[in-house]
């Protein structure tokens, strides 16, 4: 008798102790990234993964997806694929995706992250998603970045701050042997989108983006037509629009003096190319008798799917890599703004300040990005820059014939 109570006692031993092992398995959490393994960004997240698992044991599974993210982050989430925390545009995120995304509200005021972020992120996201989905990874700020040294050899004394302007400072680039603009097919529609924001504002896209009219409207056909009448006068790098990043890449190799992006262009080019380019920014230029000077501010950001079983271990990592230390590595090893605002810049100098001040920034694209033909459209921005439309009234037709 007792040899048989001594081996179900042991039975009940065994089976208590698997259910204490399984109780403390580790946790691990899965996380698609929109950088490409080896970039600086994907180099400091995944010490910051090693570390936040030596601090708390949740172990941070990283899929490297690069920027094909944004074509495949909506199907995963749709059929509820094993991830726990991803990274995209917070327009897309705050849009696109919102209906699939965690409400981080609760978490985040326990965290106190609007200490740690910028108002204006936070509060795009919530009216976009109707609450908080999304922490900033990099914040950018947009306009022309552009060679000091190139500008210098060229004799331009001042950066341009009109279109006319900007076309002499091109004229005088292409004079010195030095292509103007760098243009990769990836950055075609935020190129074409500054132009056209300039002549009609976000308001004026969105009645663009619902309705069609591109045809009729006057400031979109002489957008168009400014972007062909610089293809035309080869002002664009040799090759472009090339497949990124070739293009931006001839900054650094001092074969091209500018390029229309965010300030995550100057890391890319410096880290692709092994320079370190002497890196200048000016608003992009305004137009006669346009309607906007904006600047364009935008994030990279972080969000969680809405089922995630692990939503609190995807948040606290967030905050991990996002402020403190290592949310200043990530500024300073990829030569970003910090998405914590107590953080140092230390490559763009009033970068956070503008940011803090910033209560309606320009979007990415003027939110086309929403429209079902979306895809459709940047390939026709490409073709823009490539010289396939004869005028501007021919691209504008072209648009129109979308929403038939």
């Amino acid at each position: 008798m007792k040899k048989f109570l001594s081996m179900i006692l042991a039975v009940v031993m065994v089976l208590s102790l698997g259910a204490f092992a399984l109780a403390d398995d580790p946790v691990e959490i899965n996380y698609w990234s929109m950088w490409n393994e080896g970039e600086p960004q994907a180099t400091v997240i995944a010490e910051a993964a090693e570390a936040y698992e030596a601090e708390t044991g949740v172990h941070v599974n990283i899929e490297w997806k690069g920027r094909d993210i944004n074509t495949l982050i909506t199907a995963a989430l749709e059929a509820e694929e094993a991830i726990d925390l991803f990274e995209d545009d917070f327009n897309r995120l705050g849009q696109v995706d919102a209906p699939y995304t965690y409400d981080l509200t609760e978490m985040a005021e326990a965290a106190g992250y609007a200490d740690h972020s910028y108002p204006v992120f936070n509060n795009f996201s919530i009216k976009w998603a109707g609450y908080l989905n999304s922490i900033v990874e990099q914040p950018n700020v947009g306009g022309v970045f552009y060679d000091k040294d190139a500008f210098e050899a060229a004799g331009i004394e001042a950066a341009p701050a009109t279109w006319e302007e900007f076309l002499d400072a091109c004229a005088k680039l292409k004079d010195a042997g030095i292509d103007p603009i760098a243009q990769d097919g990836a950055y075609t529609n935020f190129s074409f989108y500054y132009q056209l924001v300039r002549h009609i504002g976000e308001d004026g896209i969105a009645e663009l983006r619902e309705n069609g009219g591109w045809a009729e409207n006057e400031g979109a056909v002489a957008a168009a037509q400014e972007i062909i009448d610089l293809v035309n006068a080869g002002y664009l790098a040799e090759g472009a629009p090339d497949e990124y990043p070739a293009s931006q890449n001839k900054i650094g190799l001092g074969l091209a003096a500018m390029v229309v992006c965010a300030d995550y262009v100057t890391a890319e080019v410096n880290a692709n190319t092994g320079t370190e380019v002497n890196w200048g920014l000016f608003n992009y230029p305004t137009v006669e008798g346009g309607v906007s000077a904006a600047s364009y501010m935008g994030a990279n950001s972080l969000a969680i799917p809405a089922y995630s079983e692990h939503a609190q271990e995807a948040f606290d990592f967030a905050i991990f890599l996002t402020t403190g230390e290592w949310g200043q590595k990530l500024a300073d090893e990829c030569h970003q703004i910090p998405a914590d605002p107590n953080n140092e810049c230390t490559s763009l100098p009033g970068a956070v300040e503008t940011l803090l001040a910033a209560d309606a920034p320009m979007t990415w694209c003027g939110e086309l990005n929403t429209h079902p033909a979306w895809q459709t459209m940047k390939d026709m921005f490409t073709e823009l820059f490539e010289g396939k439309y004869a005028d501007g009234a021919e691209f504008c037709a072209a648009m129109d014939a979308l929403y038939e």
